[in-house]
């Protein structure tokens, strides 16, 4: 036989490479990527955690420096007004008159007589709370049966809500006047 006719051998097949050190890299970059987003986790809860507790947490005293002389100036410009106070109001802080809207006579009978109060402050009007609502009652004279009672109510130092009065007098030449008996804030 001639080095010709020797019957060649096949090649081998090529098998699937059972390389173990392929399948521990793919099994560590597996590990890496778990273990990165594991530790991107916890640091994103432990910044959470410290931000709600240092939001929660008043009872730490802050940082404080010393105040500077304009700082000064600042906090002392902060402070709120005091509130005003007003005087006590009584009936010697008004006087009153009346004045005659109508008038409506009978000869021998009398007349009808219709009066609305015209109230004046006595001193500072500034001394009156602006927010208060004042019951002033006052007494009417010169009518027949007797003395007439009525209330006014003041408020905003200058607006006067009343009813006009309607009184009988004996005649056209009988005087009529008028006396402040009390003066009361509303609701107190």
């Amino acid at each position: 036989m001639t080095a010709s006719s020797v019957p060649s051998t096949p090649p081998m097949p090529s098998m699937p490479s059972n390389n173990p050190s392929q399948a521990a890299k793919k099994s560590r970059t597996n590990l890496v990527i778990i273990g990165s987003a594991a530790a991107v986790i916890a640091a994103i809860v432990g910044t959470g955690v410290v931000v709600v507790e240092s939001r929660t947490d008043e009872s730490k005293p802050a940082a404080t420096a010393q105040p500077k002389a304009h700082d000064e100036d600042t906090v002392t410009a902060a402070k709120p007004e005091p509130e005003p106070t007003y005087s006590e109001v009584d009936a010697d802080s008004f006087t009153m008159g009346l004045k005659i809207t109508s008038r409506q006579c009978f000869g021998s009978a009398g007349c009808n007589v219709t009066v609305e109060p015209d109230l004046t402050i006595l001193g500072d009007g500034e001394g009156i709370d602006p927010d208060a609502v004042y019951d002033v009652t006052y007494e009417i004279h010169g009518d027949e049966s007797g003395p007439v009672i009525a209330t006014a109510e003041l408020s905003d130092r200058r607006s006067l809500n009343y009813t006009p009065s309607m009184i009988s007098t004996a005649s056209a030449g009988t005087k009529v006047s008028v006396e402040i008996t009390e003066v009361s804030v509303q609701g107190g």
